[in-house]
């Protein structure tokens, strides 16, 4: 099947205007050559005003609120393509961060691309927070339905981004882990018609081997499962960065010069 579009997520980590490490994401950026890319955390307009004139053939978008880490959306020019910030994903709390929708026209055919960078935190409340989160994209996938597909048809839908899958801890009764959370996304997706892409690597998040932390699975795509993907080693997504490194030593230099969340790179076939 044709390729309908290539699309990058990344956290990039306290993503600030120091012009030698906006180099690196742009020569990143640059080798895989995506035709939509999102970048979480970026922190200041530096940033912004940087990639503009870096990447002359994608126009941008950002986030506005009173959040400091803003999620920043590049497209290629050429595409026909409508941004909207999403404040329902703050879930009622002023501080959290708005989700970004794209919507790309491909062939008469609209792709609809929810970027989300979802409450972390493994307490009770950043558990509930992040589940709402998720409810509130399976209620858009529904609104698509009604709107975008007209009712009939099928809604062409993915959520992407740092979803902070991270489970619950709470001292007086069983904690929830992460994989509990996921299994739980994974039944609700199913409920709407969507499902969770594999990954070439399940864990695309670590702070390196001086960390007291280990590596987790927090980085996730969801999509209409009608949706094609093409295949890297068998998986619907190639994880890129520290992940393929073949040693710790090459993992603390790629998280140290870039983040310590891999990149998520994915083609989503014509329909």
């Amino acid at each position: 099947m044709a390729k309908a579009f290539s699309l990058v997520s990344w956290n990039v980590e306290y993503f600030k205007g120091k012009p030698e490490r906006v180099a690196r994401v742009v020569e990143l950026l640059g080798e895989q050559n995506p035709d939509v890319f999102a970048l979480l955390e970026v922190e200041g307009k530096t940033v912004f005003n940087d990639l503009v004139e870096q990447m002359p053939d994608y126009q941008f978008h950002i986030t506005e609120g009173r959040q400091v880490q803003e999620a920043l959306v590049g497209v290629k020019k050429k595409f026909t393509a409508f941004f909207t910030q999403k404040v329902t994903f703050k879930s009622g709390n002023p501080s959290l961060r708005p989700g970004s929708l794209l919507t790309l026209v491909i062939d008469n055919e609209r792709y609809s691309l929810l970027f989300l960078h979802t409450k972390s935190g493994s307490t009770p409340l950043g558990l509930g927070i992040r589940d709402d989160q998720f409810s509130r994209a399976f209620k858009l996938k529904r609104k698509l339905l009604d709107t975008v597909a007209g009712g009939r048809g099928k809604a062409h839908f993915l959520f992407i981004g740092d979803l902070n899958t991270m489970g619950m801890k709470y001292p007086y009764q069983k904690s929830i882990d992460n994989g509990v959370e996921l299994r739980k996304l994974e039944k609700d997706a199913k409920k709407a018609r969507m499902r969770r892409l594999s990954k070439t690597h399940d864990a695309t998040w670590w702070n390196g081997s001086n960390s007291r932390y280990k590596p987790a699975d927090l980085d996730h795509v969801v999509a209409s499962d009608h949706l094609q993907f093409k295949l890297y080693q068998g998986s619907d997504i190639h994880v890129l960065g520290w992940p393929e490194q073949t040693t710790e030593s090459k993992q603390d230099k790629w998280i140290q010069h870039y983040s310590d969340h891999a990149m998520l790179y994915l083609e989503v076939q014509k329909v």
